[in-house]
């Protein structure tokens, strides 16, 4: 089982920038595909962004398309989520979800496909 951990949030002014990482620990598949989603207070979970392993096909959210860069580093395991231009919008709670994939090719905006999730990393954007 592929366990994912983020790292990287914090507190930053808008217009800034972040990076978020989402590592792997345990057995690592060369296959699965990364989601990564976020919540607000008081609001529902939202997907952000995802990226497949193997064709490295990525997929936004039409909030952070152009803001927002996906990318995966495949000597240390990990995928990263650079964010640029953030909005007070954008603050939240940022959690790292995989799914085993053989085909390399996934990659979701449905929640629901990923069936392992990290215990987030919060992201503050003050005004």
């Amino acid at each position: 089982q592929v366990q994912p951990v983020e790292s990287g949030g914090g507190l930053v002014q808008a217009g800034g920038s972040l990076t978020l990482s989402c590592t792997t620990s345990g057995r690592t598949y060369s296959s699965y595909a990364l989601g990564w989603f976020r919540q607000a207070p008081g609001k529902e979970r939202e997907f952000v962004s995802a990226i497949s392993w193997s064709s490295g096909d990525t997929v936004y959210a039409d909030s952070v398309k152009g803001r927002f860069t996906i990318y995966r580093d495949d000597g240390d395991n990990t995928v990263y989520l650079v964010m640029n231009s953030l909005k007070p919008a954008d603050t939240a709670v940022y959690y790292c979800a995989t799914h085993l994939d053989p085909s390399g090719r996934l990659a979701s905006s449905e929640s629901s496909v990923y069936d392992t999730w990290g215990q987030g990393t919060q992201v503050t954007v003050s005004s």
